[in-house]
């Protein structure tokens, strides 16, 4: 059976954790930021976990990982 392809665009969004948790960073951070008020920006900024029952999903995409 062929090795199972990691999708690149999960690679690219979710960060495993040693521990094993999944981590993604905030939405709406990308553009139009002249319009959003300095405290929302920096709420936006770092990473958070992955809602449990998304993390299935996410680590069928990733099988190595």
């Amino acid at each position: 059976m062929p090795k199972m392809k990691t999708k690149t665009g999960a690679k690219k969004r979710f960060k495993i954790s040693p521990s094993g948790r999944i981590k993604r960073s905030f939405a709406y951070k990308r553009h139009i930021l002249t319009k959003k008020d300095t405290k929302t920006k920096r709420q936006l900024r770092g990473m958070t976990a992955v809602h449990a029952s998304d993390k299935a999903v996410v680590r069928a995409m990733m099988p190595y990982a």
